[in-house]
């Protein structure tokens, strides 16, 4: 703490600078009141100002000119706006806290040092030159982060800058009043950390940008890595600073980068609700949100049912070690390997000389295009054309088929049938087209039929015209040319290509498969991963592991669907994603910088990659020279106890330190029936709350079990805890039962683990230790007497019994 001299001095700063900031509000205020009337005035007039006219080419342009300078009025109105609104919101937000921290910067060459005061935004005096506040992502407020009191430095566009920081010193500030004031030597202080993270956990993750560590401002601030991989422990502040990065990223290329340019995948949509607010807390809008099984939802479309990956985890977690389990493992871990991928990729070039698989065109119970015309057609094409370049000459080829298919279909009966029930307003519009001097139906884009139309308006001029001929001609093209609509649409959308087919057929048998592929060789039960897919694809189902293969085979043969626009992509939870799945994500992005998030402890699910190690394949992605690996091992979420009970679960534990906040060890609680258990949660859950801790879980092993926990619950009368499914879209405060692979991601004030033997086989082990990070301040277990390898391996001073 500073003196009562420093102290009295910084809160007069601080009034100074919090009327300042009002003033600036209520200046700003009629502005923007002014420039929404203005710009909705000009809105609901745009019309009235403009002049239509056409009669002539001067008109026309005349016209076009004054429609361009009335939406040019709007724009720069609109402009304004934002502007001056954006200006305004920066203001208030700044209002409650103007600052957290601040330096005192003596640069090399110069006679006085500078004062920089360090807040979520910039705000700068009325003259114009005097920053009261500095953004912290500017890079003079870098040093704040990277440098204790001494020699130290930042970047700027025109080069480094040198000097000596006299002071650093850290703010609390509550509406505009001195909370507390720190000096100090360290990046953070640990009395801030202390003071926030002994806080109770939220309902939706908040800003970092005043507790910022050294190590995650090197994240933040990475401007140059194509590739980005931060391993961090659990509750180490990867996500938190990943959300700070992006902040940062739209600060630093705000003239060229837009949130829309920014896409994070997260773990599951109920995350996305967690870290929504953080970026709106910074002025910045969110950048686009979604998860891979959604993106692979949408990339596959409505055709194909796709397993998503926690019907997976839970299949991996509940089925006995039969051979239909083992085969479906080592199904799983093939077909997430780059192995796989190169499979594919040669199974392109294979498909490019034989073995394409066509569905042939069907209209009214017949093929009128079969599927050896397709063949024959598809393999006429020079084979040294990519295959999915002849995949689109066959379907111009389709199209130019059909056209003549039409026309040769209007004299069958079945259409002389249907003239017979067409209603009046069907043959009103005909006459009415008849009589039109301009085109009699809308195939102007059909060069086939505008010569029809050109014949047909010559016979029309002359004198012996049969109308009643041309009409019945007229509504013969409308009726099969509504019953081709379909055909159409599907040879656009390439339907006409067997992709279930082409798929299934590379689990035929292994000299096929190798002799396609070009593999050089196969899984151990590969018989059995054959059957298993093929009879998941006879139903137009998809397994989680065979979803992205499929999407990606579908893009070899039809073309890749690439995204320029994307410039960023952010990957939480990034072990959990197979190097196929980044694979494809590169390709999907080809523009785009990776950050990947995750921590290797932590990888539950079996097509896992290992983010940092030796032979991590995901470094080798864009190349050791264009990747970034930063490791956090300081973990910041848990008390100094639970994180040392943790850690102790992991045989690379010993990385991890614990920050030095104290607390109660964890519990074990020995019970004889989960009915004793359900009674003891509910005691425990009503003393918690007592406490004062908000957020609590209950977790549990698997979605089964969950609903068993939650129903032993409310029979207990815990009438408002929350059951979360992999359905649940928003993350709440309260209490709630939850699997542990729902839990990733997400931080609790307490955690009780349902059943603490449930988590038996080695595979589980890190599903074990990703249920007991998510404790912030308490941790307890729960068993009903069975074994519990991972906990009686443990020192037994590291946690208290309870029976």
């Amino acid at each position: 703490m500073v003196d009562e001299q420093n102290w009295n001095q910084e809160q007069e700063r601080l009034d100074m600078v919090t009327e300042k900031l009002k003033e600036r509000i209520a200046e700003l205020e009629p502005e923007v009141s002014g420039l929404q009337n203005q710009a909705g005035d000009i809105r609901k007039r745009f019309w009235e100002e403009v002049t239509v006219n056409t009669s002539t080419d001067e008109d026309f342009e005349e016209t076009f000119y004054s429609i361009r300078q009335q939406e040019a009025l709007l724009s720069e109105r609109e402009r304004s706006l934002r502007l001056r609104m954006q200006q305004w919101k920066s203001m208030n937000r700044l209002l409650d806290s103007p600052y957290f921290g601040r330096i005192d910067f003596h640069e090399d060459g110069l006679d006085n040092s500078e004062q920089i005061y360090i807040g979520v935004s910039s705000f700068v005096d009325s003259d114009g030159l005097n920053f009261l506040i500095y953004d912290w992502r500017t890079p003079i407020a870098s040093m704040y982060y990277d440098y204790s009191p001494g020699p130290a430095a930042y970047d700027t566009p025109g080069g480094p800058v040198s000097g000596k920081m006299e002071l650093k010193r850290q703010y609390q500030i509550r509406n505009g009043q001195l909370q507390n004031v720190f000096d100090t030597s360290l990046t953070i202080g640990d009395e801030l950390l202390q003071q926030v993270l002994g806080k109770g956990a939220d309902s939706q993750m908040k800003t970092i940008v005043a507790t910022i560590q050294k190590e995650q401002n090197t994240i933040i601030r990475d401007d140059k890595s194509r590739m980005l991989i931060v391993q961090g422990a659990a509750g180490s502040g990867k996500t938190s600073a990943a959300l700070q990065r992006v902040a940062y990223l739209l600060y630093k290329h705000r003239e060229r980068l837009k949130a829309d340019q920014i896409v994070l995948f997260s773990p599951n949509p109920m995350f996305n609700s967690y870290v929504s607010t953080v970026l709106p807390e910074l002025g910045e809008e969110n950048m686009q949100q979604t998860t891979f099984q959604e993106y692979l939802e949408h990339g596959l479309g409505t055709a194909m049912q796709i397993e998503d990956p926690f019907d997976q985890i839970e299949y991996v977690l509940t089925e006995q070690t039969t051979r239909p389990y083992e085969a479906r493992l080592n199904g799983i871990e093939y077909k997430a390997s780059p192995l796989f991928l190169q499979a594919l990729q040669h199974y392109a070039v294979w498909l490019g000389e034989k073995g394409m698989r066509f569905k042939s065109i069907r209209f009214r119970d017949r093929d009128i295009i079969t599927v050896e015309q397709m063949e024959v057609q598809f393999y006429s094409y020079d084979r040294s054309i990519r295959l999915a370049n002849r995949v689109a000459m066959l379907q111009e080829w389709l199209l130019k088929e059909l056209r003549q298919l039409e026309r040769k279909e209007r004299a069958e009966l079945w259409v002389q049938e249907e003239l017979q029930y067409l209603d009046k307003e069907q043959y009103d519009a005909v006459h009415k087209e008849l009589h039109k001097e301009r085109g009699v139906f809308d195939f102007a884009e059909q060069y086939e039929q505008v010569q029809e139309y050109v014949q047909n308006k010559r016979r029309r001029d002359e004198a012996d015209f049969d109308y009643a001929e041309q009409e019945e001609d007229l509504l013969r093209r409308m009726i099969v040319k509504e019953q081709f609509k379909p055909l159409r649409r599907s040879i656009r959308r390439m339907m006409y290509i067997d992709m279930v087919g082409l798929y299934a057929q590379l689990f035929e048998d292994k000299v096929t498969y190798m002799q396609m592929t070009n593999a050089p060789d196969v899984p151990e039960l590969w018989l059995d991963i054959c059957k298993q897919t093929k009879e998941k694809l006879g139903s137009l189902q998809l397994f989680y592991e065979d979803a992205t293969p499929f999407l990606y085979l579908k893009e070899l043969v039809e073309g890749m669907r690439t995204n320029t626009e994307v410039r960023h992509i952010f990957i939480d939870e990034g072990q959990d994603y197979s190097m196929f799945q980044y694979e494809f994500l590169k390709k999907l992005f080809p523009y785009a910088r990776m950050t990947v998030l995750g921590d290797f402890g932590q990888a539950i699910f079996t097509q896992a990659t290992e983010l940092d190690g030796v032979d991590s394949p995901l470094i080798q992605l864009y190349g050791e020279s264009d990747t970034r690996l930063i490791r956090l091992v300081r973990s910041y979420r848990s008390t100094r106890e639970i994180v040392d009970f943790t850690r102790a679960l992991l045989p690379s534990g010993k990385e991890i330190v614990p920050f030095n906040r104290g607390g109660m060890k964890p519990m074990l609680v020995k019970l004889g029936s989960k009915e004793e258990v359900s009674v003891r949660l509910a005691q425990e859950l009503a003393a918690l709350r007592a406490e004062g801790f908000s957020s609590l879980a209950v977790i549990t092993k698997t979605a089964a079990e969950s609903s068993e926990a939650y129903e032993l619950l409310t029979k207990q009368g815990e009438q408002s805890i929350r059951l979360i499914t992999k359905q649940t879209p928003t993350f709440e405060e309260g209490a709630v039962v939850i699997p542990a692979y729902l839990a990733k991601g997400v931080e609790f004030d307490a955690v009780l683990i349902y059943d603490a033997s449930a988590y038996d086989r080695e595979s589980e082990r890190k599903l074990f230790y990703t249920a007991c990070t998510r404790a912030m301040h308490r941790l307890q277990l729960y068993t009903t007497g069975k074994s519990m390898p991972f906990v009686q391996d443990l020192d037994e001073s590291l946690y208290e019994v309870s029976e």
